[in-house]
Formats: C-alpha cells, sequence, structure tokens
C-alpha cells in the first residue's frame, strides 16, 4: 500500500501562526493512496502568484510505480496568507513494476485500478480530480498541456485532450469549440469538466460535435451531462 500522510510542523511567515499539515491524498490508477512527501527541513513559500510548474509536482506510487503529476500542497493560513509546502524529492523505492502486481501465491496478475473520487476545496483539487478520471479511462499518461485555452486548463495524454474549469463560471460556447478545435487540429478524443455546469448554447455545440462533457460535483466524482458523457462514464464503471 502506498504510505499515509505525514504531518508536518509549519509556520507562517506573515502573521507567525503555527500549523500541523498533512499533504491530501489522492489515489493512484492502481487505487493506492500517494500523496507529496513533505520536506521538513525547507521553509514554507508564500503564493503571490502562480505558474503552471510551481502548481504541480511529480509524485510515484509507492504501491505499483507509476509517476504522476499531483496538484502542490498548499495551506490556507487564517491571516490570508497561502503557503506551499515545501516537498522532497527523494525518489520512492521498492515499488514493483507499474503494469503489474505478485499474488499471495506468487504469481502475477494485473491490477484492477479502483476509482475514488476527491473532495474538492480548491482549484487544483478539481484538476487534481479530472486527471484522476482520465487515468481511470486509461490514460496513464496525464500531463497539463503547454497550451494554455482561453479559460480554465487544459489536459493531454495520448490520444486524448481535456479541458477543466475549475471555477464557478459555466463553460461556455467558446470553450466547447476551442476544445473540439485542439483535438481535431491533433487528431485527439476531447473530454471537457466543469465545476459550474454549461451555457445551454456549450451543451448543444457539444451535442453536436461528440464532446462529452461532465461537472464535477464537491466529491469529486464526475457526472455525465450529456450522452457522449454517458457513453465514456461506462468505462467508470
Amino acid at each position: 500500500m502506498g504510505a499515509m500522510p505525514e504531518s508536518v510542523p509549519v509556520s507562517c511567515p506573515v502573521c507567525r501562526r503555527q500549523h500541523v499539515y498533512a499533504a491530501p491524498s489522492y489515489p493512484c490508477v492502481c487505487g493506492a493512496p500517494v500523496a507529496p512527501p513533505l520536506n521538513r527541513l525547507s521553509r514554507p513559500s508564500v503564493v503571490t502568484h502562480r505558474t503552471w510548474d510551481d502548481d504541480w509536482v511529480a509524485v510515484r506510487c509507492g504501491s505499483c510505480g507509476r509517476e504522476g503529476e499531483w496538484p502542490c500542497p498548499e495551506l490556507d493560513c487564517p491571516c490570508g496568507t497561502i503557503l506551499r509546502v515545501p516537498v522532497s524529492e527523494a525518489p520512492v523505492s521498492g515499488a514493483p513494476r507499474p503494469d503489474s502486481a505478485t499474488d499471495g501465491a506468487g504469481g502475477r496478475r494485473e491490477q484492477e485500478p479502483v476509482f475514488k473520487p476527491v473532495t474538492i476545496r480548491t482549484a487544483a483539487d478539481a484538476i487534481g480530480a479530472a486527471a484522476l478520471c482520465l487515468r481511470r479511462l486509461g490514460h496513464h499518461d496525464v500531463r497539463r498541456a503547454q497550451e494554455r485555452p482561453p479559460s480554465g486548463v487544459l489536459l493531454t495524454a495520448e490520444g486524448m485532450r481535456a479541458l477543466v474549469e475549475p471555477t464557478m463560471r459555466p463553460a461556455s460556447l467558446r470553450d466547447v469549440e476551442c476544445l473540439w478545435l485542439t483535438a481535431l487540429s491533433e487528431s485527439a478524443r476531447c473530454v471537457c469538466f466543469s465545476l459550474a455546469g454549461y451555457a445551454d448554447a456549450a451543451r448543444a455545440a457539444a451535442d453536436r460535435l461528440g464532446v462529452p462533457l461532465f461537472v464535477l460535483d464537491l466529491t469529486g466524482a464526475p457526472q455525465p451531462v450529456n450522452r457522449q458523457a454517458d457513453d465514456l462514464a461506462a468505462g467508470l464503471a
């Protein structure tokens, strides 16, 4: 099994409050909990602006050995300061091969992924929940795309492009059309995730273009919005 999250002391450099912080765990595609290893020896940094590279960290699952990108651990201090908690770069050792696991009889069996939604509290949680959904659908190489969409965050995997709208703004017609055009230009499929749903024009365009639409509820579970999403969601059962 993956290692349980470790609590570390965190001091806010602005108000000097002392906190005890444990990084949230996200389920790997193999079903094991994965949490970034926290660095006790480094001080937290204050988040004043965000960049794509700083918002994500590579973490290897201790159970199956897969490496994925997860939201960086952050703490919201009551004084209003957002602290990014430093992560250790030490690799996880002793992990089995990512494509198989060993059963009790000494033979080998394929791992059976289990989908476990992640409670959504922040935009990073919404993006992480969408990435987990894509991994559960068989896209293990999920990462952030280099290009930025008009709104939201674009995730990419082999043969798949996914738009995540992690705010309380419903995804628009432009969002759906830009996603579809991006996927079409790269001969990829596409899917859209939104916290606040979709404008009527966006839903009509998605039905016309064949774009699956999901709403992420606050438990992190993807809820299909159209027929295309229903068909795709069959892979999550």
